[in-house]
């Protein structure tokens, strides 16, 4: 298994191999697939504590497949996949959300959805920059002291 801080270039290469299985690209819906340079340099960058699952998960693949993945003919690597869903347990969940969740915040898979490109609060009230008039009612009120167990 990998160092968990990062993943070796084999998982790597299989990381992006699974994120275009889960999420084909669609020329249909003008949508990258997960397998996207950018969607991958997502994934990679933020892992942080789930890395140690998603390598787990990439070396059960490569263990199952007998090499890397990404070697693998479509037909093969279906079957590999559809073995490691029924028994990839948390390692396999890990992979799969972490793909998803990449996938779904890049900003063009976004716009294909309709969602605009900002948080949804406030919905059309915009503020001025710098009116901090919505924090009045909190300072008027002064200070909560409360003593500490």
């Amino acid at each position: 298994m990998s160092d968990s801080n990062q993943l070796t270039a084999a998982q790597r290469a299989d990381l992006r191999t699974v994120a275009a299985m889960i999420v084909p690209a669609s020329d249909e819906y003008k949508v990258p697939g997960a397998d996207d340079a950018a969607i991958q340099a997502d994934m990679l960058a933020t892992l942080g504590r789930d890395t140690a699952l998603v390598a787990q998960a990439l070396d059960r693949l490569a263990d199952l497949a007998g090499k890397p993945l990404a070697e693998l003919d479509d037909a093969r690597r279906d079957a590999v996949a559809r073995e490691f869903r029924g028994h990839g347990g948390a390692a396999a969940a890990t992979l799969v959300r972490v793909v998803l969740q990449c996938y779904y915040r890049d900003d063009r898979v976004l716009r294909s959805l309709g969602l605009e490109l900002r948080a949804p609060f406030p919905k059309g009230h915009v503020l001025p920059e710098g009116d901090w008039s919505l924090l009045d009612p909190v300072r008027e009120r002064g200070g909560v002291l409360r003593r500490a167990t």
